[in-house]
């Protein structure tokens, strides 16, 4: 073969491997993710339920690729401070944010301006779970059933609080207020775990939190619960009346917790780490798991998540709108 033929065939083939190369980075790159510690952030303080279902998903995310994988609560201003430490971080898929309906959905409804964008900043990776809300009052009200509760309120306009550990929590308050036609008076703390040692001690009237916050304190009676916010009871809890069958129909409200990276990272770690999460959401032991706890596991990838979240977003804005809440 003449000189100048052999030349051209090696830059042939080397241009052709190194093209093969670069192709077949990210995939080997995917191959190797994760490679070391993962942490996910949680913008609630331990007890709450997206905690809960972070712990769980953890265990398991290190079980199936042998990484450690921590768990950080980030408390606080509506869930910002949590959001500013997972965007600021290195966009490598090694911080992963277990957000809420409250940090995904809802503050996009209730602040007229937020430091972040829900939808734009972060890339979905799965739906976790979505648990009912509970209405729990302390154990010594002088009412033991919703309608006792409503009573009161209407005969107090204005003196009766209720307490909130995130935004999602808020604007169920705010509904109860517009659909029972009452004035009460939001309380705001950091996490479920502070509403629910403020409605054990006396300090608020009542609140609204998920199912895996209030279930162990009711049955301490240190809460009592008045209904469940769904369209049935609850599997784990079935003395506990509906909303509807409590005296208000129609009224069903619900928590939901989904992971989230930022959108800056690489689309192959993205994608590995929805299959991880999607896997997870989707085995038998993870049903088990939550519905112990008197939730329910949602099972939808990337795509289902974004059209999911959207769609909550319009949601809550249209209540708040409905129920004239002021814009923070």
């Amino acid at each position: 073969m003449p000189l100048h033929r052999r030349t051209a065939l090696r830059a042939l083939l080397g241009s052709g491997l190194a093209a093969l190369g670069a192709a077949t980075a990210p995939a080997a790159r995917a191959q190797a993710f994760p490679s070391r510690t993962i942490k996910f952030v949680v913008p609630f303080g331990p007890g709450s339920g997206t905690d809960t279902s972070a712990r769980y998903f953890a265990k398991k995310l290190q079980d199936l690729t042998g990484q450690a994988v921590v768990v950080e609560n980030k408390p606080g201003a509506n869930g910002f401070l949590a959001v500013k430490q997972v965007l600021a971080a290195p966009a490598d898929g090694y911080t992963v944010f277990i957000g809420s309906n409250s940090t995904l959905a809802v503050n996009a409804a209730l602040f007229k301006e937020l430091p972040y964008d829900p939808v734009k900043d972060f890339s979905p990776l799965t739906m976790m779970m979505r648990s009912p809300a509970m209405l729990v009052v302390p154990p010594a009200a002088p009412y033991g059933d919703l309608k006792g509760l409503l009573a009161h309120a209407r005969a107090n306009p204005g003196k009766v609080n209720f307490g909130a550990g995130s935004a999602g929590y808020q604007l169920m308050g705010e509904l109860l207020n517009d659909m029972a036609g009452v004035q009460t008076v939001h309380v705001p703390f950091k996490s479920a775990g502070e509403t629910m040692t403020a409605v054990a001690s006396g300090t608020v009237d009542y609140a609204f939190a998920e199912v895996t916050a209030v279930l162990e304190l009711a049955r301490g009676a240190r809460l009592k619960i008045l209904a469940v916010a769904a369209d049935k009871r609850v599997g784990n809890a079935p003395e506990v009346p509906t909303m509807g069958e409590a005296g208000l129909s129609g009224f069903e409200a619900y928590t939901w917790v989904g992971a989230m990276v930022p959108a800056r990272t690489p689309a192959a770690e993205t994608a590995r780490l929805a299959e991880l999460f999607t896997a997870i959401s989707r085995m038998d032991e993870t049903r088990a798991f939550y519905e112990r706890l008197g939730a329910a596991p949602m099972t939808g990838g990337p795509a289902q998540m974004h059209d999911f979240q959207r769609k909550e977003i319009a949601l809550w804005k249209r209540i708040v709108s409905q129920a004239k809440v002021p814009l923070q």
